[in-house]
């Protein structure tokens, strides 16, 4: 993927989890993006230990729900480590 597609991609993904995780109010559009592609990371690394498989890389709906499961984990963890300095 080029990079705009990636930065459109991870923005996608990073609201959508953001939304999900009841964040949205606190994130501005540069958070989602860095949230949604490295969701995307983690996505994939935790698709693949799990099953056993790769996934392919590219912009279809498997890969954007991987995402945002990886971008999810991602906002969850922060939050745990951020509950805790409070």
């Amino acid at each position: 993927m080029g990079l705009l597609a990636w930065i459109v991609f991870g923005g996608l993904a990073g609201w959508l989890a953001s939304v999900l995780m009841r964040r949205n109010d606190r994130m501005g559009c540069l958070t989602n993006i860095v949230v949604g592609v490295v969701g995307a990371f983690i996505g994939g690394f935790l698709f693949q230990l799990v099953t056993g498989a790769g996934i392919s890389m590219g912009f279809n709906l498997r890969s954007f729900l991987v995402a945002v499961g990886g971008a999810v984990v991602l906002l969850f963890v922060v939050g745990l480590f951020g509950r805790r300095r409070r």
